[in-house]
């Protein structure tokens, strides 16, 4: 282990203290601060002080339990500085806005998250005249072709959503650094596995609801990137996360503090997992995605980009034909075999499934659907890791033999 190696990263990490000396840091559950002589507040709302000194404004804009967990992200992504939003979508929104003005171009994947692809096709056009370009990320020529005088980011995730392409992290960030542009990449689907800042992403955001929350029980976010943006999010005039106010309560700071520790275990147990269904799957004839397989158009390019350590995801589509087909196997899984649930979302552990096309990805128009290679037979399946692995592979066969799918 290395360095550079997030888990280094967070072990070398100055560990706070509980109040009363507590291992684990204390809640702070107030709203607003004192300060103990009278000038210090119009230092404050003057930006001279700020939260690393010590001083705290007001919860909206600096809170310590969720500056500390900004830390452990900061850590995670290896990135000078952090902070945490009420959601994923509250995170990519204050990322765009920052580095955004009114009439800017951006230039992303064609295929992501469908509530991202609503935000840069509708939301953004009609509400703050920024306009997107969507492009297949993996076609460079195609990214380069699209880039313009007003791009300002280049947007990709890391391993799409849902159809587990990989972006070429270095070769974006040339692209966009050559147009004076910044590399936004979403990383909610390989948090560990895949380090964007290292390979030139300028800012890195994650849904924390996912893989590093990893009970289904909470919704958060995460900005990772420079001291000096992550201090611009929060500026008291244009900082959108202060000024539009997506603030994460520091309980929920407190708990996904405490799940970091073991992400790393649970990351490597749903990849070794996800591998060994996608291979014998690949095995009995079914058309199953996953960017661990040699003959996934990815796999070359992902393992240049990876931590070896943590696999190669732990999440796998299948190709089943038709939406009753599909709807057929996870009713199957979820109610003959107790295999998983038919629910979005992912990184629990239990194996959640549901069809993209009609569920996280229905924002898309049928053409755009078609265009990414989201099929209306299309099963993402995030692998958990409760019960055995023979156990559940023998679930997921029989319920494949019951369709005629094997």
């Amino acid at each position: 282990m290395t360095a550079s190696d997030p888990i280094e990263r967070l072990a070398r990490l100055r560990h706070e203290f509980g109040e009363h000396g507590g291992v684990n840091m204390s809640i702070e559950a107030s709203t607003t601060f004192t300060v103990m002589k009278p000038g210090t507040m119009p230092e404050l709302f003057a930006g001279r002080k700020s939260a690393p000194e010590g001083c705290y404004l007001y919860g909206r804009h600096f809170n310590p339990t969720v500056y500390h967990l900004g830390q452990q992200l900061a850590a995670l992504e290896g990135t000078e500085a952090a902070y945490c939003a009420a959601s994923g979508m509250a995170a990519i929104s204050a990322a765009i806005l920052q580095l955004c003005e009114s009439g800017d171009h951006i230039v992303a994947s064609n295929t992501v998250y469908g509530g991202t692809y609503a935000l840069l096709h509708d939301f953004l056009p009609a509400k703050a005249n920024i306009t997107t370009t969507f492009v297949d990320i993996s076609d460079l020529d195609a990214v380069k072709s699209a880039m313009t005088d007003q791009t300002s980011i280049v947007y990709a995730e890391s391993i799409a959503n849902p159809t587990l392409r990989v972006a070429d992290i270095p070769a974006l960030a040339d692209i966009a650094h050559s147009s004076g542009s910044q590399l936004i990449v979403d990383n909610t689907f390989s948090p560990l596995l895949i380090s964007p800042a290292a390979l030139g992403a300028d800012v890195v955001v994650h849904s924390m609801t996912k893989f590093i929350n990893g009970a289904s029980d909470i919704i958060a976010g995460a900005v990772c990137g420079s001291t000096e943006f992550i201090q611009g999010l929060m500026d008291l005039h244009l900082g959108p996360l202060m000024i539009l106010g997506p603030t994460m309560d520091p309980s929920v700071a407190s708990k996904i503090s405490l799940r970091i520790p073991h992400l790393a275990l649970r990351v490597r147990e749903h990849a070794e997992r996800a591998e060994y269904f996608a291979r014998k799957l690949d095995e009995v004839g079914v058309k199953v995605a996953y960017p661990g397989l040699a003959h996934h158009p990815d796999h070359e390019l992902l393992d240049r980009q990876r931590c070896e350590d943590y696999g190669f995801g732990g999440i796998l589509t299948l190709d089943l034909g038709s939406e009753e087909k599909a709807n057929a196997l996870m009713d199957s899984l979820q109610n003959e075999h107790r295999f998983g649930y038919m629910a979005v979302s992912l990184g629990y552990f239990d194996t959640l499934m549901s069809c993209p096309s009609t569920s996280t990805s229905s924002e898309m128009s049928d053409e755009d659907l078609s265009t990414a290679g989201i099929g209306s037979g299309l099963v993402r399946m995030s692998v958990g890791y409760t019960g055995t692995v023979e156990q559940r592979w023998q679930q997921l066969h029989a319920a494949l033999s019951e369709i005629g799918a094997v």
